[in-house]
């Protein structure tokens, strides 16, 4: 009997290559997808990149000044018997006002110099001395030779005739065209400074003796007129060393300073009549320039070694002192005049031989120092928004620029380095954006900010890395199977809880409650672990039969009641024992005794509230990947006489180690980003403080608190996208050295 022969299989079908075919496509789009998609992603990466920088990179370009024109000097041409005394530009840059020694007051149009207007001071004489007020202000004192005051300011009328901008100039007198009288007697003045309040207004006079004369002239508004009526009141001086040759006084009329014989600062208290302090700038040369910066605050000092320094009041040793801040160099010989920006803490400095450079001062930054004429520079003005800047020379000239600097405040110094700003006792990093007040000085450090970020992550991470870990390793090694597959997925669901409303419950309810039980907290703190591990020690010690009724990996609910009474002891009793220990309030006692500051939303409760958020996310990913591990290592360890916490130690963990970092790296990468949470959770304050009581602001908080506020393509607006860059590097950092301790993990115990 023969046997059958085994039937031959045909492979070559039609149906069979159809198949192929059909699984040869799918496999390709399926390959093309992936790489597709996987270079889009690349490709979004790359764009938020140079996005980022695209509006990032404006903001460290230096200033560029460009010729516009040139024509003579409006209004008397000779400039030896009638010298300029001022020039100024209104808001639109279009009319231009020169004045003259013999109180001639000329408008003209800035781009050709035709002559607008002309208007003649009523005082007799020439003009022996004048000072303004502040260039925004527009607002100035003149004096003639009989010691005369007249206060007149420069106003400008804009209508639209046709739908044609047009600017009229005028003249007014804010107190009248009478004159002030600040002496009892014809007085030749030298030197006149203007300083006018909401409250008084201050007039200090040098005559030709030498002699220092203040008065102030305090407001009350008539009853009946509403007109502001001036009261004199002389103001008694402490003697004063050397011939004084400039005073200067500061926006709240506070402080007066005093230079004599060019080298010697006099600090003179008003409100005291007393002198205060004096330095002598021996060392700088000879002082050829004495300013004040917006702000009324800041003395520019230049020299004739080119130098300008800038001193500000500060507290010393519980004194105010003069303190010089910082110093810039010009590089090019003697400084000739500084013109102060009027809205920004910048100023423009004029050298020898038509030099002319910008500095910022908060900054820190030299922006331009160029040659831009070829005649000796008598005077220079900058427009209110700082585009425009008139150069008179002394070949009779005016030279008109337009000028590009639309971010001088920001350099890397101002973002990541302390800086001294105006009325602080010593440098500092401070973010401060905005103010009320336009002589405002920005604050754009980032440091507050990557502080806020890393310390927020950290005490999150303090919270949500041991439980979330220890929580997988159970869940994963030690739980029973059912309950396994019922308590991951409610932790899971935990991500899909919107972080506005953690970080509104966390504002909303646990501040508050933590702020009346923080005692509580810390009791609970220390009596849930002992709880835990005395009702752990008491299980294993009793009979076998009470313990086997409790099926394996199902004994750990039975901890829930036990850790629900311990916080529940925790808080009854913390009452008591705060009263007894604490006087009643913790957070006093914090306050008052240990000097450490108490804010109701603080770190604590940001690392309560992103904890709980971040742990969902380390769990599940470290949970897959213990749970991963194959059986065969466990069930060979065990084998071999490990007990099963030493196979989860000696090889589960080390197996499992490439997956764990990477949940910890992608929870703290979510930590960093975390938004809402700490936006609703602390109390926003940028502060460089690890005081666990004390707030935070975060980089990604910022930029949701402030980018709806900030104007577009300004400075504000382009650093809040400097923020999101630094987040950006931040996240690329954390992941990249994820990635590579990651691989190594992998390389050393994959061979398990």
């Amino acid at each position: 009997m023969s046997t059958p022969s085994t039937p031959e299989i045909n492979f070559d079908t039609p149906a069979l290559r159809r198949h192929r075919k059909g699984r040869a496509i799918k496999d390709q789009l399926a390959k093309s997808g992936i790489a597709v998609g996987g270079l889009s992603i690349i490709g979004a990466v790359l764009l938020i990149f140079f996005y980022l920088l695209y509006e990032v990179a404006p903001m460290f370009v230096p200033a560029d000044v460009e010729k516009l024109g040139q024509y003579d000097i409006p209004g008397e041409q000779s400039t030896a018997s009638s010298p300029t005394l001022l020039l100024a530009m209104e808001e639109q840059a279009e009319v231009a006002l020169r004045i003259q020694n013999n109180g001639d007051f000329t408008f003209f149009a800035v781009n050709d110099g035709s002559v607008i207007k002309q208007y003649r001071l009523p005082l007799k004489g020439d003009i022996s001395a004048y000072d303004i007020n502040t260039q925004a202000s527009r607002e100035m004192a003149f004096v003639n030779q009989d010691g005369d005051v007249f206060i007149a300011k420069h106003n400008y009328r804009i209508t639209y005739p046709n739908d044609v901008r047009l600017i009229t100039p005028k003249v007014d007198f804010p107190y009248g065209e009478t004159p002030l009288q600040i002496f009892d007697q014809p007085t030749k003045v030298n030197n006149i400074t203007l300083r006018d309040g909401e409250d008084a207004l201050v007039l200090a006079a040098i005559d030709t003796d030498g002699l220092l004369h203040v008065t102030r002239f305090n407001k009350e508004v008539d009853f009946l007129s509403d007109e502001v009526v001036l009261e004199s009141e002389s103001i008694s001086l402490p003697k004063i060393s050397g011939l004084i040759n400039q005073v200067e006084i500061d926006q709240g009329m506070k402080w007066m300073f005093v230079l004599a014989d060019q080298r010697l600062l006099h600090v003179i208290n008003l409100d005291r009549g007393t002198l205060e302090q004096t330095v002598a700038l021996d060392d700088v040369g000879i002082i050829t320039s004495l300013e004040m910066l917006l702000g009324e605050n800041s003395l520019l000092i230049g020299t004739s070694t080119g130098q300008i320094s800038q001193w500000f009041m500060a507290r010393k040793d519980e004194k105010w002192r003069l303190q010089q801040v910082r110093e810039f160099e010009m590089q090019h010989g003697e400084v000739k005049a500084i013109s102060t920006e009027q809205r920004r803490k910048g100023f423009f400095v004029a050298g020898v031989e038509g030099q002319v450079a910008i500095f910022h001062s908060t900054a820190h930054r030299t922006l331009y120092n160029e040659k831009l004429v070829d005649s000796e520079i008598v005077n220079l003005t900058i427009s209110p928004r700082a585009k425009d800047l008139l150069i008179e020379t002394e070949d009779g000239k005016i030279t008109h620029f337009k000028v590009d600097n639309e971010h001088p405040e920001i350099s890397w110094t101002s973002m990541w380095d302390e800086v001294w700003y105006e009325g602080y006792e010593k440098p500092a990093y401070t973010w401060q954006s905005s103010s009320s007040s336009s002589d405002f000085e920005p604050k754009y450090s980032l440091v507050p900010l990557a502080f806020g970020t890393l310390k927020g992550a950290f005490y999150a991470m303090l919270l949500a890395a041991p439980l979330a870990i220890a929580g997988a390793i159970y869940t994963a090694y030690f739980m029973a199977p059912a309950l396994r597959r019922k308590v991951k997925p409610i932790i899971e669901l935990m991500e899909a809880l919107p972080t506005v409303i953690l970080g509104f419950l966390a504002g909303l309810a646990l501040a508050p409650f933590i702020e009346n039980n923080l005692l509580g907290i810390f009791i609970m703190m220390i009596v849930v672990p002992i709880a835990m591990l005395v009702f752990g020690f008491t299980w294993v010690n009793l009979p076998a039969k009470i313990r086997h009724a409790v099926p394996d990996g199902w004994d750990s609910i039975l901890l829930i009641p036990v850790i629900i009474l311990a916080v529940y002891v925790a808080i009854q009793f913390s009452p008591a024992l705060e009263s007894l220990f604490f006087g009643g309030s913790m957070t006093t006692w914090l306050n008052n005794d240990l000097g450490v500051s108490f804010s109701q939303r603080n770190a604590l409760i940001v690392g309560l509230a992103m904890g709980f958020a971040v742990i969902p996310t380390i769990f599940s990913i470290a949970e897959d990947a213990i749970f991963s591990v194959p059986k065969s290592l466990s069930y060979g360890s065990l084998a071999l006489g490990a007990t099963p916490w030493q196979t989860m130690v000696k090889v589960v963990l080390p197996t499992a180690s490439p997956g764990i970092f990477s949940a910890l790296m992608i929870g703290l990468g979510r930590a960093v980003g975390e938004t809402m949470i700490v936006l609703m959770a602390t109390g926003n304050t940028p502060i460089t403080d690890m005081n666990i009581f004390e707030g935070m602001r975060t980089l990604a908080a910022n930029i949701a608190v402030e980018i709806p506020e900030s104007e577009v393509a300004s400075s504000h607006y382009r650093i809040l996208f400097l923020t999101g860059f630094v987040l950006f590097l931040f996240t690329f950092v954390f992941n990249t050295a994820a990635e590579t301790i990651r691989q190594r993990l992998r390389t050393k115990y994959g061979q398990l």
